[in-house]
């Protein structure tokens, strides 16, 4: 089995998921590590202690009694909590649904029977995402603002709402908006060395392409297929 990285610092993580065999499996998986994990097994008491308490990362079912788990992160994130990543368990494996859950504010998506190393991994990748570093820089496109010191996006003063993993996007092709930005630039950015399998970065842009572009008859966000993604206000032959 490879070597698990250590995390950088303790770290509080809440489970909400109702197969208690898969909760205990991942509980006792992070304890020797130092996480503390809190769980709740139906929507509507994860989401209250979701608001109530503060954490690290989410780790949420799409399947839960009370209330399922799309509802519960759009509640999540309309409630303000837009910084805590939240990594979606699921065994639906269809692009649309990936997107649907990228769209309803998701992170990430794991699809089961998933290993704990990789859960493991992907919670890495989360942290490291959502901990952008903070800089007074403004970074603007047309009418597309992004804060780098407050991490709020807005287009035409109008705020937009941006998960961690559509915030690092929308930064990392505001900052090479002078040229196309690669599938492989944009995937080191998420994953590092090791993407995930299957087309992950494809629902996370249109995630982002809803977010900037969907109210507006300017579009911004443009796909140059075969190689990548711009942003740009001028016409570009894709």
């Amino acid at each position: 089995m490879a070597k698990s990285l250590a995390y950088d610092s303790p770290m509080r993580l809440l489970l909400i998921e109702d197969n208690r065999d898969i909760a205990a499996n991942i509980s006792e998986y992070f304890d020797p590590k130092g996480i503390a994990v809190d769980h709740e097994i139906d929507g509507v008491a994860g989401l209250q202690k979701a608001l109530e308490e503060s954490y690290d990362a989410i780790v949420l079912d799409l399947m839960l009694p009370g209330l399922d788990g799309l509802s519960l992160c759009r509640q999540l994130r309309q409630a303000g909590r837009t910084r805590v990543p939240v990594l979606m368990l699921t065994a639906k494996d269809l692009l649309e649904d990936k997107i649907e859950g990228f769209e309803a504010g998701a992170d990430d998506y794991l699809v089961k029977p998933f290993s704990l190393a990789e859960l493991d991994a992907r919670l890495k990748a989360l942290l490291r995402r959502a901990n952008v570093p903070q800089t007074p820089r403004l970074l603007t496109l047309a009418d597309l603002t992004f804060d780098l010191d407050t991490l709020e996006a807005q287009r035409a003063g109008e705020p937009i709402k941006l998960n961690p993993t559509t915030r690092r996007l929308l930064m990392l092709l505001l900052q090479n908006s002078h040229r196309v930005v690669t599938r492989a630039e944009l995937e080191r950015e998420l994953w590092g060395d090791q993407p995930p399998q299957g087309d992950f970065l494809r629902a996370h842009m249109h995630a982002l392409r809803a977010a900037i572009d969907k109210n507006f008859s300017l579009k911004l966000l443009h796909t140059i297929h075969g190689t990548g993604y711009r942003l740009t206000a001028d016409p570009v032959r894709s």
